[in-house]
């Protein structure tokens, strides 16, 4: 065989590779659940902080006339009557 042959059929250079670090698709492979990560730490911070009160019903006397519609409507879905709500 002649020497073009032979150069040909040896392989080429390696090629180098770059860190993993410097790969785009590595940051987008990491950034995905890191975002989801991040977004529920601040949800829960924000559940955290903002506590809803509970209201005590047990003693049967409603505190305040905004609570009413919704005291009627668990007292009317636990009778479980079939009629249609009063309007």
């Amino acid at each position: 065989m002649s020497e073009q042959a032979l150069a040909s059929e040896q392989p080429s250079a390696p090629v180098s590779q770059p860190p993993w670090w410097k790969l785009p698709i590595v940051w987008m492979v990491i950034g995905g659940p890191l975002a989801v990560v991040v977004a529920s730490l601040f949800t829960v911070g924000i559940a955290v902080k903002n506590v809803d009160p509970v209201l005590d019903t047990s003693k049967g006397q409603v505190s305040s006339a905004n609570e009413l519609p919704a005291v009627k409507a668990r007292n009317h879905a636990a009778e479980g009557s079939t009629q249609p709500a009063e309007r």
